[in-house]
């Protein structure tokens, strides 16, 4: 085994706590980037290639009939081998959006076409699921099960936030265990059911999960009830009978205390590779095991360490995935070392044999794979590049509806929620919670009209009361922010001078008045003496 460092390029920035990497078509996928995804990569999909000692990241493109997939942290992600006519895919499931939204919907994702360059498309659909259908959750595992000739996806586990009746203000974010509730759905149909197991009477999350045939082995995982990380080992047994399914669990005693693990596998038998991890809230979890799972049950067996560098030997969060069979990306954070461009140090672990490994150079070396890697541009968003396109699409492209436009795009980092608007910009998108009680998944935030343009700021950041932030949102009040002005403080803008309407009378159509007969002094003079 081996442990080498790897250096970013141009993509440090996207890895996060939470990310997925996919194997695809002989490609591998990173998915859940930092942040929402920018110009450069509208998909938020990336592939994935390491040369030597660097990793390179490159835009992937979805098809056309794809739906929007956000860039999902920590879900359930599932791989399907194909079947039944079935291509090869991936199940997403649940997982916390950038805004720290938690998402219920389930997506497929496959292989669509590649182009005469050897580029990768993807094609994206959201399934929807009727009956019982599990709920917004992250930290969860899906797995696959098959019996008498049928194929089933099992979902246990996972974090959400409390139900809405019990959220308050202070505890809005507040997030708890799923119950102990095991999803069984099929993927023709998309039908769902809810069981309920006596075995099962705590809810946990982060925990592993080993499927082979019509069992699934749940191990370890971390409960938010206790706080602890009980070393739990369940099996469930799943039978797809004609009516109804069967499902029985039983409790195993070689369990493990880890949660936030990473499994990687090591052939086409069901063998694996548990490495990284926590067995406490303060200690990471060094050790690596073999787990062989088999007709006989579930075994484990110790493995030696890679000879751990001082960066992650100190550190106290490390995280990461598996790239492919016996090999994981590892990461863990620059603490202390604010100078540092990056924000993490990368590292790939391999438990390939010197065999193996000289094996797969060699294969590499004779593929016919784009070499966009190489010459790859940096991950700009100032910048519009096209991904995956072909050059006779490109000609044509100044003639389609969805033809790209810069003026429709926003940079997230200007007009976004999560900007530091200030010095002393105390919102992180990782802890904030309501402060205001107008607010529900994002800070408020109050325009600065000072300066050419104004800007956006944080109300809590500025110090404000509610009272007066609903006072400054209403009618036509200036904000100037402490950055320009000092203390907060609003003026009144001028008022507008209204000129008053002259009003004429209308006249009335057919109005009967008294007639009125002129004379002169002599007429009124004759007329007197006439009557008299």
């Amino acid at each position: 085994m081996t442990l080498q460092p790897l250096t970013p390029v141009n993509c440090a920035d996207l890895l996060q706590p939470g990310f997925s990497l996919l194997q695809l078509d002989g490609e591998v996928l990173l998915f859940g980037q930092k942040g929402w995804p920018k110009r450069s990569c509208p998909t938020g999909v990336f592939g994935v290639r390491f040369k030597g000692s660097e990793m390179k990241l490159r835009a992937i493109s979805f098809s056309n009939d794809s739906c929007y997939l956000p860039p999902l942290r920590c879900p359930a992600v599932c791989r399907l081998d194909p079947y039944d006519g079935f291509p090869e895919s991936y199940l997403i499931h649940g997982g916390r959006t950038p805004n720290n939204e938690i998402s219920s919907s389930l997506y497929v994702l496959t292989t669509d076409s590649r182009g005469c360059n050897r580029k990768l498309t993807l094609c994206c659909k959201e399934r929807e699921l009727v009956g019982e259908v599990p709920g917004a959750r992250y930290g969860h595992t899906m797995s696959i099960v098959q019996s008498r000739g049928k194929t089933a996806c099992v979902l246990f586990g996972g974090r959400s936030y409390m139900p809405s009746r019990e959220r308050t203000t202070e505890s809005w974010n507040s997030v708890v265990d799923c119950p102990p509730q095991v999803f069984l759905f099929d993927l023709e149909f998309g039908c769902s059911s809810a069981h309920t197991l006596p075995e099962l009477s705590d809810g946990q999350a982060f925990h592993l999960a080993f499927a082979r045939e019509d069992c699934v082995y749940f191990l370890g995982g971390h409960s938010l009830a206790s706080d602890s990380r009980p070393p739990r080992l369940f099996r469930l047994r799943v039978e797809l009978l004609q009516g109804s399914p069967l499902l029985s669990c039983e409790t195993l005693e070689t369990g493990i205390s880890i949660s936030s693990a990473i499994i990687t596998r090591t052939g086409p038998a069901h063998r694996y590779i548990i490495l990284g991890g926590y067995q406490s809230d303060s200690q990471k979890r060094t050790e690596c095991n073999t787990v062989i799972v088999n007709e006989k049950g579930i075994h484990f067996e110790p493995l030696q360490s890679p000879k751990w560098t001082p960066d992650i030997t100190q550190s106290r969060t490390w995280f990461g995935s598996s790239v492919e069979d016996g090999r994981v990306l590892l990461a863990v954070p620059t603490e202390g070392r604010p100078s540092q461009a990056d924000m993490h140090y990368f590292y790939q672990v391999s438990f390939q044999t010197e065999g193996e490994a000289r094996e797969e150079e060699g294969t590499q070396g004779c593929s016919q794979e784009s070499t966009d890697y190489d010459n790859s541009t940096p991950l700009e968003d100032s910048e519009e590049l096209y991904f995956g396109r072909e050059p006779h699409e490109l000609e044509d492209s100044d003639d389609e509806d969805d033809k790209y436009n810069e003026e429709d795009n926003e940079d997230e980092s200007q007009t976004g929620y999560w900007i530091k608007c200030c010095l002393g910009c105390q919102v992180d998108p990782n802890t904030w919670e309501p402060y205001y009680s107008t607010e529900l998944h994002r800070p408020a935030m109050i325009f600065c009209s000072r300066g050419e343009g104004g800007h956006w700021v944080h109300a809590q950041c500025m110090e404000l009361s509610e009272t007066m932030l609903l006072r400054l949102s209403q009618g036509n009040k200036r904000y100037f922010c402490q950055d320009h002005g000092g203390l907060p403080y609003q003026e009144m803008t001028p008022p507008r001078q209204i000129v008053p309407l002259k009003r004429t009378p209308m006249k009335v159509k057919d109005r009967t008045t008294p007639p009125t007969m002129k004379m002169t002094p002599a007429k009124k003079s004759f007329l007197r003496r006439l009557f008299d």
